[in-house]
């Protein structure tokens, strides 16, 4: 099992730094679907990771970090359906 949450935190954190450079380099847009999917995905699996190593602070951050990508959609989606 452990070698399994060892997996998913690495490939979460890669995920995360993929998504930075994606929207660093100008490749994606911050507030595209790709953007914040990687950001979720690997929030997700870094968070599950730190979850259970009992690092607290950076569960923390995770969870804050998958609270702003849902956001994003959720804005992302309401302005797509408003007519203007």
């Amino acid at each position: 099992m452990k070698i399994l949450i060892d997996i998913a935190g690495w490939l979460g954190a890669a995920l995360l730094l993929l998504a930075y450079f994606l929207v660093s380099t100008g490749r994606v847009r911050g507030s595209s679907l790709r953007y914040q999917a990687l950001n979720i995905v690997g929030s997700i699996l870094l968070g599950g990771n730190a979850l259970y190593y009992g690092a607290m602070p950076s569960v923390g951050i995770d969870v804050a970090w998958i609270g702003i990508g849902v956001l994003a959609l959720v804005q992302g989606r309401k302005r797509a359906l408003s007519p203007e």
